[in-house]
């Protein structure tokens, strides 16, 4: 079955919205303190609309939250009833982002990063829905008591995704419940995840948590990576000095290891093909970095009816191995960042459509814990910290190889609408939800120590000194203006997003 396909069965009763600012569907003007805007209804211009049809000059007519109609420049009727404006110019106007893929850490770790810090620097990215990964918060998203945990601590909003561990993959009700309570899909590791209470599965787990997740018409998300031990034993050379060098982690991390989980994995979804035993359940691989075997594999799968998709992040196709620093372990995650080659492939594989979608893989942690004084790659924490910097850098690294902004509002808010079941989000159309993003393609900015920064640790980011492109104006979810010229909505009102 496509993507497309499995799509098409009912996955939410309720949507909400995410972010910390959500206001509720009202005919009066607002008074809400979750909006720089003081009115319900109204109409957003500018000569550069992205919409599912190409980009466009006109109108975006808002009421109550939603987009209600797009009209083209040439149609003069909408002027004849626009009371109130929001003239953008020459800015694009775009389907807000959704990122699929991201670690805000609490509760338990909110000195890593917090859902206030996190989704204030998702507004000021453009981000206008967020799907939390189940750890490295404390304890970890893994059942319908630690979910209830999570919400009940929330003044914002998130969609969340449960986690599928050996504990709960064999105990049907458990993971029913987990399900029932409201997680959007599951999450599960092929090799160690780094954090106790989220140990890694195996085929026959995933096996069964496909079978589960079939009744629901929801996802699984797949760290694929496979430790092969005989692969992972460095060499004692110089000690200490060794383990500053980026070569020296990248050993530890071959392609190998993607290549094996990806093969392992494919056995299994086989049975999401129409007609299996879990049919109605769909397979994502998440952070796609080794682009030899590994695609191959999942391109053949999808010509062979597995309900499969795939994502890569903005890191791999910004950086590359060669670049990095003796010590800078600000770049260390998993898997690893590899060659120019290998960029060069992964972006050849994401305009021909073959890679999916994007997602950010926020990974924050305190900078205590990067050992960026010691630069110790094989003991520092991984993940890239890059929450509020995905659309430029997207936008930046990819104008080279001429990336159109229609691809970028599939890359980042069509497709992993749907993979999260948002299906009135993803794209500026009539009827789906006024999340909009409004940005300047050929503005630039320097990220230094003068750059306003809204997550919490912004000095372990690996983007900091670059300079890049597409600076984002305004924010709007469900109609308000959560976010504009630097500054966020004094309120914070949101709901979780919870499947039912």
């Amino acid at each position: 079955m496509d993507f497309l396909g499995w799509r098409f069965f009912p996955l939410l009763s309720v949507l909400a919205s995410f972010l910390l600012f959500y206001m509720k569907t009202s005919s009066k003007p607002s008074n809400s303190e979750c909006s720089f805007l003081p009115y319900d209804r109204f109409w957003i211009t500018s000569n550069n609309i992205v919409t599912p049809h190409g980009v466009i000059s006109g109108a975006v007519e808002v009421k109550g939250g939603n987009i209600v109609s797009v009209v083209k420049r040439e149609n003069q009727q909408w002027k004849l009833k626009s009371a109130n404006v929001v003239d953008y110019g020459d800015a694009v106007v775009m389907p807000g982002l959704v990122d699929v893929h991201a670690h805000l850490d609490e509760p338990g770790r909110a000195e890593w990063e917090g859902f206030s810090s996190g989704t204030k620097a998702a507004a000021a990215g453009g981000i206008t829905t967020l799907i939390d990964m189940p750890l490295n918060s404390c304890p970890s998203t893994v059942s319908e008591e630690t979910l209830k945990l999570k919400v009940r601590m929330l003044d914002s909003a998130s969609g969340f995704w449960g986690g599928l561990v050996p504990d709960n993959a064999f105990n049907k009700s458990a993971l029913e419940g987990l399900l029932k309570a409201g997680v959007l899909g599951l999450k599960s590791f092929m090799c160690p995840s780094g954090i106790n209470d989220f140990p890694m599965t195996n085929a026959s787990h995933i096996k069964e948590g496909l079978q589960v997740l079939a009744k629901f018409k929801r996802p699984l998300l797949v760290h694929a990576e496979i430790q092969l031990d005989s692969e992972s034993d460095l060499e004692e050379n110089d000690g200490v000095d060794d383990a500053r060098s980026y070569s020296t982690y990248l050993k530890t991390r071959p392609p190998s290891w993607e290549e094996a989980a990806v093969r392992e994995l494919l056995e299994v979804t086989k049975d999401t093909r129409t007609g299996g035993p879990s049919e109605g359940s769909h397979v994502h691989i998440v952070h796609l970095s080794d682009t030899r075997a590994s695609l191959d594999m999942i391109k053949g799968a999808k010509s062979s009816g597995d309900s499969i998709t795939v994502e890569t992040c903005p890191h791999y196709l910004a950086f590359s191995s060669e670049q990095i620093q003796d010590g800078d372990t600000r770049f260390k995650c998993s898997p690893p960042i590899r060659d120019s080659a290998n960029r060069e492939r992964l972006w050849d594989a994401l305009v021909d459509g073959h890679i999916d979608m994007l997602s950010s893989d926020h990974s924050p942690t305190e900078p205590e814990l990067k050992l960026l004084d010691e630069g110790d790659f094989l003991r520092a924490w991984g993940g890239i910290s890059s929450l509020q910097y995905v659309l430029p850098v997207t936008w930046s690294y990819g104008r080279k190889y001429g990336i159109t902004l229609n691809q970028l509002a599939s890359w980042w808010s069509e497709q992993p609408s749907k993979l999260a079941g948002q299906d009135l989000k993803g794209a500026i159309a009539n009827g789906n939800h006024a999340d909009i993003v409004v940005w300047e393609p050929d503005t630039e900015f320097d990220l230094d120590d003068n750059h306003t920064a809204y997550h919490k640790h912004p000095s372990i980011s690996a983007y900091m000194g670059k300079r890049l492109s597409g600076k984002v104006l305004a924010t709007f979810v469900r109609g308000n203006l959560v976010y504009k010229e630097g500054k966020h909505a004094p309120a914070a009102c949101g709901v979780p997003i919870l499947a039912k």
